[in-house]
């Protein structure tokens, strides 16, 4: 059993998906948890509400994760309001298509803005107080396997920036390391969120559940407890890794 009793959690984009589960599961394991929104306040307000009928502890700030300054006002928010910063979850992401032949600036620097900018923001804050407090901590960033495989077509933008985030984790594992801040990434495959729903539907979730040794498309609370697994001691010894929660999807051959 998992006990967060007296931690404090900030998860950048974690008032829907899988940022959401993650925020739900750590809670109820006593956690303290700090949740950002950007576009929809009601989901937050919601997450929040709900994690605290539940007795437990939660609150939800605005904030863009490619502006240094809005990153920065959220986490030293937070940690007036919950204390000490003991881990930080990177969930803030965007997911779009474009063929190369239509490629535009425009399109290629907002991806790389808002998932690998972003990534960096959030790990600085979460760096400088970690650092402040000297009791270590864990940060997790939120990659994909299109990172690793190169996704389908029309990806570039976008898995080249979830491959950009696995090796600034493990950058950043090297440069923590000696304060005791450890460093993972997961790369989560197909996956039952917002973001992914109308590439889903479009691709018919059944048949993209079969390439999956498992036989179907993960669900949030599969990363969220491969999330909280990294957030906590039962794996601090972990740190520069990259953990596939692709239910055997790499398998298909």
């Amino acid at each position: 059993m998992i006990d967060y009793t007296g931690r404090h959690f900030f998860i950048a984009g974690g008032s829907r998906g899988i940022g959401a589960a993650t925020a739900t599961m750590a809670a109820r394991a006593g956690a303290k948890v700090s949740v950002t929104f950007h576009a929809n306040p009601a989901a937050a307000k919601k997450l929040v509400e709900r994690i605290e009928a539940e007795g437990g502890k939660a609150a939800a700030y605005s904030m863009e994760i490619s502006d240094e300054d809005s990153v920065v006002q959220a986490v030293d928010s937070a940690v007036e309001a919950f204390g000490e910063l003991s881990g930080m979850v990177v969930s803030a992401g965007i997911f779009e298509h474009m063929p190369i032949e239509d490629m535009t600036l425009e399109f290629w620097q907002r991806t790389q803005d808002t998932n690998m900018r972003g990534t960096v923001w959030a790990v600085k804050a979460a760096a400088k107080h970690m650092r402040a407090a000297g009791k270590g901590g864990s940060i997790v960033i939120y990659s994909s396997t299109a990172g690793q495989s190169g996704g389908g077509g029309g990806a570039s933008a976008y898995s080249v920036s979830k491959a950009g985030q696995i090796a600034f984790a493990r950058c950043m594992a090297r440069e923590l390391g000696g304060d005791g801040i450890r460093v993972n990434s997961l790369a989560p495959a197909w996956t039952e969120t917002d973001m992914a729903k109308k590439h889903l539907d479009r691709l018919d979730r059944e048949k993209v559940g079969k390439n999956f040794a498992l036989g179907r498309v993960g669900l949030p609370d599969d990363v969220a407890g491969a999330t909280c697994y990294l957030l906590s001691d039962l794996a601090r010894f972990v740190t520069g890794t990259c953990h596939t929660v692709d239910g055997g999807m790499a398998m298909r051959g």
